[in-house]
């Protein structure tokens, strides 16, 4: 029986794998070749990696340490940072990633997305949009990991990226990472309701009823989360943790 994907987002820096909160201040988790490794044990439903360097320090994917993470990955795996052109997006399919997510990419060139579309399909193809709030409280999409201020309404902007072909959406908001606090319900609303294809929401995530309340009250089609699959306690030990089939099935019954 289908039940909602419920997938850990992790984020490259480097050679290693970090947690943030807003974007800032990068905890360090380990390796991610150990981390995938106890992923696979765990039998998560697919991962998404996000280098969270490559496009600030326009830097082009790491391939090499992709295609050993992905050889570990016993899942789907999609995978984001520093993609600007289709010959990237070819040689990350030939590593045997199964979905590439642009952001940064999207916004400076929203023709990427049709090409891609066209020559990968649909289904091969995820835009990530990081949103944060301005002072006034309005919605704004940011890159450059939430550095960089594009004057974008997310809404608008997701319907644009439907119509060039996207195939999923990656909504993140950049005030809930890391605060596991709850997602921002009335952004995903927003998104979901104007758009026909899926999307995947993160940042915020703290405890199994808000994977939940995403689906049955934003309209997200599946929930992602760092913080929640990597940290333990108020201390916020670093521990890789995963819902079991059982729990992940009675939040979703109702």
């Amino acid at each position: 029986m289908y039940r909602t994907r419920v997938i850990p987002c992790l984020l490259l820096q480097r050679t290693g794998l970090v947690k943030t909160i807003n974007f800032k201040n990068p905890t360090y988790l380990g390796d991610p070749i150990n981390i995938v490794k106890i992923f696979n044990d765990k039998e998560v439903d697919e991962l998404v990696l996000l280098d969270i360097c490559a496009t600030s320090e326009n830097k082009r994917p790491q391939f090499e340490l992709i295609e050993k993470i992905a050889s570990e990955c016993f899942m789907p795996l999609g995978y984001g940072g520093g993609i600007r052109n289709i010959e990237d997006m070819k040689t990350l399919f030939g590593l045997g990633v199964e979905k590439i997510s642009i952001n940064s990419g999207a916004v400076e060139s929203p023709d990427l997305i049709k090409k891609a579309a066209d020559q990968f399909g649909s289904q091969s193809v995820v835009v990530s949009i990081d949103v944060k709030k301005s002072w006034l409280g309005k919605y704004e999409v940011v890159t450059h990991a939430g550095k960089k201020r594009t004057g974008l309404d997310p809404k608008a902007f997701a319907v644009q990226m439907e119509r060039a072909g996207a195939g999923e959406l990656l909504l993140n908001s950049v005030d809930r990472d890391g605060t596991m606090q709850g997602y921002d319900l009335k952004l995903i609303a927003q998104v979901t309701e104007a758009v026909s294809i899926p999307v995947i929401v993160c940042g915020g995530a703290g405890k199994l009823e808000d994977f939940s309340e995403a689906v049955m009250k934003g309209g997200a089609s599946a929930a992602g989360a760092g913080s929640f699959f990597v940290f333990k306690g108020p201390h916020r030990a670093v521990l890789i943790s995963y819902p079991t089939s059982v729990e992940l099935k009675k939040i979703f019954e109702n």
